[in-house]
């Protein structure tokens, strides 16, 4: 095994990906000679030239649409949007046209389209550039969507969904790029992928389970490690890492196990996919529960600029740990 950085996973399994198939493209705003405004497309350019590594205007409705008329014709592009927030101006290529080309073509025609994407706050990017619209696309069918939250998940995931038939949407949250996490050595590398609509428990547990992907995967781990350090309180970690297809059975066979549940996500508290979850747990492990399932999220405001204000807003360890001894107590909001 070795250790690389979430970025140098992206970078180096789309490398991997365009020697492997000739029908592989990148295009988005950047991505070429300036390597990408979070450099991971670095040394794309000078190794596969122009042709398969495109900058593209800043014209996201543009080169999304011309991104799933090429892959309706064979070929599989992935489209670098430099932040979810843009992806909005490229919306309806994406949930009108992108996501439903196969169903309203009778199966004639597929879009095996990748738009990667980082989203989320934390590092000071304000209202305009730190949004989480993973709830957005996980809503529409005929998209998948992918937050993973290790190097090991980026990499198997990307691979994963750059072979998927259907549009994908990856999304990646700007405060991972410099986290750390073993992936196999390339010469073992074995071509492993992740398949979507996979969760998977992170670590094993038996009073509470917590519920996250992305980010939040990340701190929802720190935080069970330390409490049972010191409270030992047993706490499973169940990752998502696909919001659609959605891993509904590990969420509920965990849940069941433990009979308490906490949510944490970096999105807003309402109509979020912590709603969905929290839906889900009452459909179909109601009888299992032995304290109200409890969320945290980001709170409902436009994200401030000003650090301070900022770290107010968005969920943390101290949010994660009150919600959790809130529910080993039963206390109800």
């Amino acid at each position: 095994m070795q250790t690389i950085t979430y970025r140098q996973a992206l970078n180096e399994t789309l490398r991997q990906e365009l020697r492997r198939d000739p029908d592989v493209m990148l295009m988005g705003e950047e991505i070429g000679v300036f390597e990408g405004s979070y450099k991971v497309t670095a040394g794309l350019l000078n190794e596969f030239g122009p042709k398969r590594v495109l900058d593209t205007p800043i014209a996201e409705e543009g080169f999304v649409g011309m991104a799933a008329g090429a892959a309706m014709l064979g070929l599989r592009p992935v489209v670098e949007i430099m932040t979810i927030n843009f992806s909005l101006l490229a919306i309806d290529q994406i949930v009108n046209h992108a996501a439903k080309i196969h169903y309203m073509f009778g199966g004639q025609a597929s879009v095996p389209m990748v738009l990667r994407t980082p989203g989320g706050g934390g590092i000071q990017l304000a209202a305009t550039h730190s949004q989480n619209f993973e709830a957005w696309y996980a809503y529409v069918p005929g998209l998948k969507v992918v937050v993973p939250s290790t190097p090991y998940d980026a990499r198997g995931l990307l691979r994963s969904s750059i072979r998927d038939n259907d549009p994908v949407i990856f999304i990646e949250n700007l405060a991972l790029y410099n986290t750390k996490g073993e992936v196999p050595d390339e010469s073992d590398d074995n071509d492993y992928t992740v398949p979507i609509g996979v969760a998977e428990v992170k670590r094993e547990g038996t009073d509470l389970t917590i519920i996250a992907y992305s980010r939040m995967t990340v701190l929802a781990l720190d935080v069970a490690r330390r409490i049972e350090d010191e409270e030992g309180i047993s706490i499973e970690v169940v990752d998502l890492r696909s919001l659609r297809p959605l891993d509904r059975p590990t969420i509920i066979e965990s849940v069941k196990k433990t009979g308490r549940a906490v949510i944490i996500e970096e999105d807003w508290h309402s109509y979020g996919i912590g709603a969905e979850i929290a839906a889900t747990i009452q459909e179909q492990a109601f009888d299992y529960l032995d304290a109200p399932v409890r969320r945290v999220a980001g709170v409902e405001v436009p994200l401030p600029y000003a650090k301070v204000l900022e770290r107010a807003a968005l969920p943390s360890d101290k949010h994660l740990t009150k919600a959790i001894r809130e529910t080993m107590q039963g206390v109800r909001r």
